[in-house]
């Protein structure tokens, strides 16, 4: 059963500003009790969200022999083209009826993580696909730093605690493309199967058609439809486990369209904020109480956890 709620009321980015403390409370307890909160009056301009998502739908309506042109055997789906129905949840036998292509982190040659983060492709057949990629992935990856910040102070911590443990993150700017439904999809088979994400928070901004939606603890599948203007902001696996789950990586999932919807495309574009390959996730004491022992003894590397996980999911072998 799918519900709408309340839950996900929207907390405006101008209390930042004026209340950070007070911020940092609701977005706080916003995780605690689903995972998930709404971001109304971000400040990432719309001109640099039209010019990214105008640039995504621009590749996906490439033929397709093109696009897989951009697809990089063995490359784990890290950057550039992913193909259609090649992810799949974990735990999950259906392919997710998706493609998409990945945007990274612009390094320096001879950085010390050139060897992990490879380099982005860029699309010869977009103009301007460069500069409006990076331009969204940069804007994205600035607010993230603010959303950490609100998280750190919820969890009393000194308010720039994540910060130099993300600034050469290995994130990830998704454009995402759900193609149209002309014909019934095969049985079992949604956008994007029950998953919970990888990485320390997914900053994801509005898509255009709805879907989304977040289990609750108390079994019920909540429908999250942000109003315009809106960012949807999520707690990933990697923040689940630095915290000792006092903020929940919650599963959601992208349904299918209902028929009279279903000749329309979906695009949306999560920003998927990691942490530094070589960062250390070793729970926060702070964290740990006899209520609340320690699930995760035992340090892992940010990249080691990343390894896991694609396997997980399909796309490393």
């Amino acid at each position: 059963m799918t519900t709408t709620t309340s839950l996900f009321e929207p907390i405006s980015y101008t209390l930042w500003k004026r209340d950070p403390k007070a911020f940092a409370e609701r977005i706080g307890a916003s995780f605690r009790e689903t995972g998930f909160a709404v971001v109304s009056d971000h400040p990432i301009d719309q001109s640099v969200i039209d010019c990214g998502v105008d640039a995504g739908k621009k590749f996906f309506a490439l033929p397709d022999a093109t696009k897989r042109d951009y697809f990089i055997p063995g490359g784990g789906g890290q950057r550039a083209y992913t193909p259609f129905a090649t992810e799949v949840a974990k735990g999950a036998k259906a392919k997710d009826l998706k493609e998409f292509w990945h945007v990274g982190r612009e390094l320096p040659e001879e950085h010390r993580f050139s060897d992990i983060m490879a380099k982005n492709l860029y699309v010869s057949e977009v103009p301007g696909w460069k500069e409006d990629t990076t331009a969204m992935f940069e804007a994205l990856d600035a607010f993230g730093l603010d959303i950490l910040s609100a998280i750190a102070m919820h969890l009393k911590l000194q308010s720039r605690f994540f910060e130099d443990a993300v600034t050469e993150g290995n994130s990830i700017l998704r454009l995402l493309h759900y193609p149209p439904q002309v014909e019934p999809p095969p049985e079992g088979s949604v956008r994007a199967g029950a998953h919970e994400d990888i990485n320390v928070i997914t900053l994801l901004l509005g898509a255009e058609e709805g879907g989304l939606e977040v289990l609750h603890r108390n079994g019920q599948w909540l429908g999250v439809n942000p109003p315009a203007g809106s960012l949807v902001v999520n707690v990933g696996d990697m923040l689940q486990r630095l915290t000792n789950h006092v903020l929940p990586s919650t599963t959601h999932r992208v349904v299918n369209p209902k028929p009279e919807r279903s000749r329309f495309p979906r695009y949306s574009t999560p920003f998927f904020l990691h942490f530094n390959p070589d960062y250390e996730i070793k729970t926060l004491p702070s964290c740990i109480s006899s209520e609340r022992p320690d699930r995760y003894p035992e340090p892992l590397k940010s990249q080691d956890f990343l390894e896991i996980r694609l396997k997980e999911i399909g796309l490393r072998m």
